[in-house]
């Protein structure tokens, strides 16, 4: 069954006198439990397809279904509800609070749905579990590695155990056996507990880990590959 179904997606940028297509007709169905690669060059289109996808862009025509919901249907409060229940986002850049421990950024999520407290910090203690950071609970990010402040993101965005997360270069920032070792942990999210991941790579050995290559180049899908197992 999909969890994402987009439709003929065009998403147009006007610079100055002239327009372009950043998005060009664009259709792609993800079902429920893949682990997808979004690949392409810079440009190609892939970033403002995930800016879609997360609900912080919107095609000029098309439809974006999420779950059965029609996302262009929704307004900027339901939207924000929608991203806090339905995704968990990773990124580049860690994105972590400084002044914070990784507790209370795994926190962060559950305090904007409201969460009694005790039980925010339960539900953060497993998912610091999950990633191996069960130690690490009172460290700042800067008391952290690289590879230990993505996997505290990680944590974050599955502590509301969304279906859908959404990964933006997460080993960009990342050397070799450090960015081994963080998708393995998404390997693990979508193996075992069956997290719908779309992931965005410029990076061959990355997307290996991947169960299915979507490849966008001018705004256009050039190759959808599912891998053999």
């Amino acid at each position: 069954m999909a969890l994402i179904e987009v439709k003929n997606a065009i998403k147009t940028y006007q610079t100055g006198d002239d327009s372009f297509n950043a998005l060009n007709d664009v259709s792609l169905s993800i079902d429920k439990g893949e682990f997808v690669a979004i690949m392409g060059a810079s440009g190609s289109g892939k970033s403002t397809f995930m800016n879609m996808l997360g609900t912080l862009d919107k095609p000029n025509s098309g439809s974006y279904f999420l779950d059965g919901l029609d996302m262009l249907r929704l307004d900027a409060n339901e939207l924000a509800q929608i991203r806090n229940l339905k995704m968990g986002f990773v990124f580049q850049g860690f994105n972590l609070i400084s002044r914070t421990t990784a507790l209370e950024n795994v926190e962060l999520p559950m305090i904007y749905k409201g969460i009694p407290e005790e039980e925010r910090i339960k539900r953060a203690k497993e998912a610091l579990k999950i990633v191996g950071l069960e130690k690490r609970e009172d460290h700042m990010p800067n008391q952290m590695s690289g590879g230990q402040q993505q996997r505290v993101a990680i944590a974050r965005a599955i502590v509301n155990d969304p279906p859908l997360i959404l990964a933006d270069e997460p080993t960009g920032n990342l050397d070799t056996k450090t960015s081994i070792e963080v998708m393995e942990f998404f390997v693990k999210l979508n193996e075992e507990m069956g997290k719908t991941i779309v992931l965005v790579t410029h990076e061959p050995d990355i997307a290996e880990y991947c169960k299915r290559v979507v490849r966008f180049k001018d705004g256009n899908i050039i190759s959808d590959e599912v891998k053999r197992r």
